[in-house]
């Protein structure tokens, strides 16, 4: 502990003199400043000619005769209370909301911004408030990122520095399309966006996140599209903060923060942005209040204030024709230049159309009006703004005003298709920084892994994402040497630092959190992902021993699933850094990492699939154990590659006990056969170790000399070797009384009882014999025809072990189940997990008499020390879906080519189909009527059940994996009724899979 403190200390010590060093003395003058541009910001604008340009809207002549008419009609107060556009709320009380109504009927505002409150609360006041006015009011809002700037139980989109990130401007446009729609659905004309700040100095306190970067053509570019998608749904868009507050240190609001850099500076990156978006039709500016003696010679002026600023610059140099906003009046930066009325009249000489959010209508009313009488106000330019403002109404349709309809207004502004292109605007915006050794994707799932978490905020999603791909420590200890210490152990350590998802909330990494990533980074292979904006990194000097680096940007849950994605190889990296991070990464810096065909996670849409449809699982799984089906189940969807639907019902027993959840372990029954002995075999099958043609008597010598010897490879996979279904050993092992024998079992381990059947009960050892010489003396049909047989798979398991010298558990393991990430998919299941996390599958009165959880059920397997060719393993949904899309994708994932197509090809053929066979080699290919599929799968796909309850199903011609894992056999099975396989529950889910397919 000595030793932490001491590092702590030496420090800040450390830090305090850096800091100190590089701080000048504070200067009494402003000096204009001709700062360094940057490469990126050396581009020339070349501006379009008038006729290229792209209004927003052209005049028309119905236009232009309702503007008049109504301008005509207007008395002085209604013109000049068009000019005033005032706050509002819709989480205030009726004081506020009348004080608005008398604002709008009294003194004929023009419009409203409204800032914090709820969706419908504020569409059923906008109604009111434009029920109170002569002419219809614009509307504005905030909704930089969306709605949710200012509006709860709104859908929030990520920040413009994260959308900065993003390459694909379509992705950025259709963020627009849905933030316009979305205004509109509740009565919003002016979306006060985008922001065409470039935020040049990192320390900006009231910019930063709001920007799309430090590059000029990056923040134009995505600006430009944005304010495409919103404009296209008939919402106008105001570009802020003219002239540029990307290169502050302080905020206006709080004061008038000063610009010092030169007007060709200025001109040359601050406006780019501007030009841009004006030739492509930009239907309104924001003015800010900032000092800028480069543009403005008078002392403190603000530039909302500056007739050179607003008149001379905006509208005549950049030849802009739109509206003009001021911003609001009564942030400091302008409320300290001139009390109210006088600063309305200066911000209107200046060339401004609006005032935003005034402190005091009435009074400046008042006080505009004894301007307009001695003629500082002339009509002239009264109709200038007045006018121009009743054309953007006519344009913004108030000429036929509706009000808001608020039937369905939230689940209309909360559609599911928003989280699917919130998957893929962060696919395309996490960004790599480093990548040395090509330490990222992490392949080899076998490593060690450790994760230790920084910052203060929720890490929940992408840890347990994470652990969907492979076992992951999370090690924790509040002394560093210790976690160190303990850090040891692992392969690679990942950190990640997660911070409040706020725009203007500190997002720096603190004393503590950088030491410790320095000392951890020093001893160890470490991956940093940063859920935080990219300025954070600014404090961290020295990235030489973080191997891998990758900027998340933002902590959202679908944030955090798309970098685990990544961390692993289900995605590639394609974003790049929007801003530069000291002198060690710079805009644009982004590297691209390697697409490993593992599972991935998004929405339903981004594979077409139907969210609505799919939801009507719920009912199906919600019926089934309302039915006594089965207690509970784990339900997955895959489509293309990507879980899209992943949940449990229900509980692991009817007595409403522990909840299911998604890592819960199930008893898969024969789903064994088909993800752990069939892949082994197929392995040996693609080395040529084996043929179809190939006899049992040449696999295994012992059915040499029985009526087995004869059986080709190809009949025994098929089912078609005429052998018996299954025989149930157990019971010459019981008593008279129904128990288990003394002769057979023990209670208690020894050497000569070493297999274990259940909980304290082992059985001889020598039993295995018996069973093989059981099955090897058995019957054979003397007809050759299809019968479905475990022992097909029992003497799998033994031709697998004699002829690799290795137990199956260890064949899968090593093989298959290590590798794929397949980590709660073994044998005996209670070597490794709580007793908790398993399901129980039966109350067993009739071999065992004891619950079995954790045990197999299947009794052959049982008395296989739980270890069988056709049953035993224990898995959940997540990881069968592994293993069926591997046999997907033709025996590849991760990266690994585990057999080769043509094996996968010959195992999923149906080779006695004209003898009505649906089988392939070990594969179910029942999908036609009498089969445990809905009769509308592809004939090309295949799976298993599993007595216990199961389902897993591959369809190649639509890419989907559908997993189903149930108990259905408890609490018993005497009488068994199956009422889950009865019920086709199994098949009416996937059904609606299916009818869930967006053509």
């Amino acid at each position: 502990m000595k030793n932490y403190i001491i590092k702590i200390g030496l420090f800040a010590v450390m830090l305090f003199f850096i800091i100190n060093c590089g701080v000048s003395k504070k200067s009494t003058t402003t000096t204009v400043v001709s700062k360094p541009v940057s490469t990126e910001n050396k581009e020339v604008y070349i501006p379009k000619t008038k006729a290229q340009k792209k209004p927003f809207l052209q005049d028309s002549d119905a236009e232009n005769r309702w503007t008049d008419s109504i301008y005509s009609q207007m008395t002085l107060d209604e013109k000049l209370g068009q000019l005033f556009f005032v706050n509002a709320y819709s989480n205030k009380d009726s004081v506020h909301v009348n004080k608005v109504k008398e604002l709008v009927s009294k003194y004929n505002v023009g419009g409203i911004i409204f800032f914090q409150g709820g969706p419908v609360r504020q569409a059923r006041l906008t109604n009111e408030y434009q029920a109170k006015a002569k002419v219809p009011l614009f509307i504005g809002l905030d909704a930089e990122w969306g709605l949710s700037m200012r509006l709860d139980s709104t859908y929030a989109y990520p920040w413009n520095m994260t959308l900065g990130a993003i390459q694909d401007l379509a992705l950025i446009e259709k963020v627009g399309r849905n933030m316009g729609s979305e205004c509109r659905r509740i009565g919003i004309h002016f979306n006060f966006a985008p922001v065409l700040d470039i935020n040049t100095n990192p320390l900006n306190p009231i910019i930063g996140n709001r920007s799309f970067g430090e590059s000029k053509t990056n923040v134009a570019n995505k600006a430009a599209a944005l304010m495409r998608g919103i404009q296209s749904q008939g919402v106008l868009c105001t570009g802020k903060h003219f002239p540029g507050h990307g290169d502050t240190a302080v905020d206006s609001h709080k004061t008038l923060p000063t610009v010092t850099l030169t007007k060709e500076r200025i001109n040359e990156v601050e406006l780019y942005p501007y030009k841009q978006l004006f030739d492509e039709g930009l239907a309104s500016v924001m003015v800010a209040h900032l000092n800028i003696p480069s543009l403005e010679s008078g002392e403190n002026i603000p530039s909302s204030a500056s007739y050179n600023v607003v008149t001379e610059l905006l509208q005549k140099q950049l030849g802009f024709e739109g509206l003009i906003f001021t911003d609001g009046l009564g942030m400091k930066g302008a409320s300290n230049f001139k009390p109210v009325g006088d600063l309305e009249l200066a911000v209107l000489k200046a060339g401004n159309d609006i005032f935003l959010c005034p402190d005091n209508v009435p009074v400046a009313l008042e006080k505009l009006k004894v301007f307009y009488a001695n003629g500082e106000i002339t009509e002239e330019r009264l109709a200038h703004s007045v006018k121009k403002i009743l054309h953007y109404k006519f344009k913004a349709g108030l000429n036929k005003y509706k009000p808001a309809d608020l039937n369905n207004l939230q689940k209309d502004l909360n559609s599911s298709d928003k989280d699917a292109l919130q998957y893929t605007l962060y696919e395309n915006a996490v960004t790599v920084l480093k990548n040395e050794k090509e330490i990222l994707p992490i392949k080899d799932l076998s490593e060690k892994i450790a994760y230790v978490k920084l910052g203060e905020d929720t890490n929940s999603t992408f840890i347990s994402t994470l652990k969907k791909y492979t076992d992951i420590t999370e090690v924790k200890d509040t002394n560093l040497d210790s976690l160190n210490k303990e850090l040891r152990k692992f392969d690679k350590v990942i950190i990640s630092y997660h911070k409040v998802n706020k725009a203007w909330e500190k997002q720096d990494f603190s004393l503590q959190e950088m030491l410790w990533l320095k000392e951890i980074a020093k001893h160890n292979k470490v991956i940093l992902d940063v859920f935080a904006k990219p300025y954070s990194l600014l404090s961290i000097k020295d990235f030489d021993d973080i191997e891998g680096l990758i900027v998340s940007y933002q902590n959202s849950d679908i944030s955090q699933v798309v970098s685990a994605e990544l961390l692993f190889g289900a995605i590639a990296a394609k974003g790049k850094l929007p801003v530069s991070i000291n002198d060690v990464f710079h805009v644009n810096d982004g590297l691209t990492t390697e697409k490993l065909n593992r599972l991935a996670f998004t929405a339903p849409e981004n594979v077409n699939m139907n969210p609505a449809v799919l939801s009507k699982i719920d009912a199906v799984a919600q019926k089934a154990i309302d039915g006594k089906m089965a207690p509970g189940m784990q339900v997955l969807v895959a489509r293309k590659g990507n879980v899209i639907f992943q949940k449990s019902y229900g509980a692991q027993t009817y007595d409403n006990g522990k909840k299911v959840a998604n890592t819960d372990l199930y008893d898969v029954a024969s789903i064994s056969k088909m993800i752990s002995t069939l892949p082994n075999v197929m392995q040996l099958y693609d080395k040529n170790k084996v043929t179809l043609d190939t006899q049992l008597k040449d696999m295994l010598p012992s059915f040499a000399k029985t009526n087995k010897g004869n059986i080709t490879f190809k009949d025994l996979l098929n089912h078609y070797a005429g052998l018996q279904a299954w025989i149930p050993f157990y019971k010459a092992t019981l008593d008279s009384n129904n128990q288990p024998s003394e002769k057979y079992y023990s209670k208690v381990a020894s050497p000569d009882f070493t297999t274990k059947v259940a909980e304290n009960l082992y059985i001889r050892n020598d039993y295995h014999d018996t069973i093989m010489k059981i099955i090897a003396e058995s019957p054979v049909s003397p007809k050759k025809e299809y019968k479905y047989s475990d022992f097909t798979f029992i003497i799998l398991k033994e031709y697998l072990e004699r002829k690799t010298h290795k137990k199956l558990e260890e064949l899968s393991q090593e093989n298959f189940f290590s590798t794929l990430g397949m980590t709660h998919t073994l044998y005996n299941p209670l070597d490794r997990f709580d007793k908790s996390a398993i399901a129980p599958t039966e109350i067993d009165t009739y071999f065992r008499h004891q619950e079995l959880q954790g045990y197999v059920h299947d009794m052959a397997a049982a008395m296989e020390g739980g270890v069988a060719g056709h049953a035993g393993i224990f898995s959940n949904s997540m990881d069968v879906a592994k293993m069926m899309q591997l046999f997907l994708q033709k025996g590849n994932y991760g990266g690994i080519q585990y057999f080769s197509p043509e094996t996968f090809d010959a195992f999923n053929t149906c080779y006695y189909k004209n003898q009505g066979v649906w089988r392939g080699l070990g594969f179910d290919k029942r999908v036609h009527k009498g089969g445990p599929t809905c009769d509308c799968v592809s004939e090309s796909s295949f799976g298993h059940t599993g007595f216990t309850g199961n389902m897993a199903w591959a369809d190649p011609e639509t890419e989907i994996v559908y997993v189903f894992l149930s108990n259905r056999t408890y609490p018993e099975i005497v009488n068994d009724e199956n009422k889950l396989a009865k019920g086709k529950i199994r098949e009416e889910i996937q059904q609606i899979i299916q009818n869930a397919i967006v053509k």
